[in-house]
């Protein structure tokens, strides 16, 4: 057996493997080592030792249908979010049906290994059912979307850690003062549609966690900083008036060349958790598209973006948890979204397409290891 399958075969079954190598990642700007025969540990380990939680966002037709992809997935993660299980589009068949199989299977997947499990999400106008558009209307969109999230949040009261309520209501490119995207809840609702999901979700399930979910928080660029600007309002309006919100997701959808640990988005973190809620880095993954074709260089300069923006985002303790999307190459939503335009695959996760671990999983694990502890 060569090096690449007994690492391979190590990671997905032992869970830790003393590996006799040098694994370093960087960029032109330099290499941070992690160490020769540095002890290659469960992230979710890493993790907890730490106080924090690690997890990703995985389909059930991925664990379902790869047993090795499953059996990676259950040592390395502590949190599991249904990657579209429990989207509208997967819940909703029929306006007057609601299928929780999907979803169902995930949350056995989790307690089987010991996994806490994410909701993601109530509200978001992206990844509706065919039916919508003919069905929903101002006069009945706020009542549907009441029973929408109380009969969802009701279903899993008790098993979740935490829930998306509302996903991604900003975007200035549609010329609101408020910055609010023009999604079908606000015109058939108004802004108030936000409030009135948080008190139905908590309603619903007192005990579950409830968080805001938005992208684009991270780069050091004036579209961002006002992003981040209108997030805080939206956040510090929420908490004054009671409305039972609880944290902040930052999706960190990052691009590998990009600056995200600047100023500007440090006092943003610090804002937030003066405000008494959680942060979770959501959906992370590293962008690639813009490198050199070169997959050793590639894989450097990823592993340096993970590194230096978890170290950063990992001084404000108010952040608990970093989850992945996705957590091998072999299935990532980068591939079909942001692809190279060379045709080379795309690599922004921890594990390559053959489960093996690149410099980014190093990355991870060093800078949950430096973290200090919650």
């Amino acid at each position: 057996m060569n090096r690449r399958d007994w690492l391979k075969l190590a990671v997905i079954f032992g869970g830790t493997a003393a590996v006799a190598s040098r694994a370093s990642f960087g960029s032109s700007v330099g290499t941070l080592d992690v160490g020769t025969n540095a002890e290659l540990k469960a992230l979710r380990d890493v993790a907890a030792s730490r106080g924090l939680i690690f997890g990703a966002a995985i389909p059930k037709k991925n664990l379902l249908g790869d047993p090795l992809f499953s059996r990676l997935v259950s040592r390395q993660c502590g949190i599991l979010v249904p990657e579209l299980e429990l989207k509208w589009e997967a819940l909703r068949p029929a306006p007057d049906q609601f299928d929780f199989s999907g979803g169902d299977w995930l949350y056995q997947y989790a307690q089987t290994n010991r996994m806490l499990f994410r909701g993601h999400t109530l509200v978001w106008e992206a990844a509706l059912p065919a039916w919508f558009a003919s069905a929903v209307n101002a006069r009945n969109g706020k009542s549907i979307l009441l029973d929408h999230i109380s009969t969802v949040v009701r279903h899993y009261a008790g098993k979740m850690h935490s829930w998306d309520v509302v996903n991604e209501a900003f975007g200035f490119e549609d010329g609101r003062p408020d910055g609010l995207k023009s999604t079908p809840w606000l015109r058939f609702i108004g802004p108030e549609y936000i409030e009135d999901a948080f008190h139905a979700a908590h309603e619903a399930d007192p005990a579950a966690a409830l968080f805001y979910n938005e992208n684009w928080l991270e780069p050091e660029t004036d579209s961002s900083e006002k992003k981040r600007r209108a997030v805080l309002a939206l956040l510090t309006r929420l908490k004054a008036k009671g409305v039972p919100i609880h944290g902040l997701g930052i999706q960190s959808h990052i691009y590998a060349e990009g600056n995200v640990t600047g100023p500007n988005y440090w006092r943003f973190l610090q804002e937030v958790a003066d405000l008494g809620l959680t942060i979770i880095i959501s959906e992370l993954d590293v962008r690639d598209k813009n490198l050199p074709a070169s997959t050793e260089v590639r894989d450097r300069v990823v592993a340096k973006q993970y590194y230096e923006y978890l170290s950063f985002v990992l001084k404000c303790t108010a952040v608990k948890a970093v989850l992945t999307w996705g957590l091998s190459d072999r299935y990532t939503w980068i591939a079909r979204s942001q692809p190279r335009s060379d045709g080379a695959p795309v690599r922004p996760l921890p594990y390559d397409p053959n489960l093996v671990p690149t410099a980014a999983r190093w990355a991870v694990q060093r800078a949950l290891e430096e973290a200090q502890a919650r």
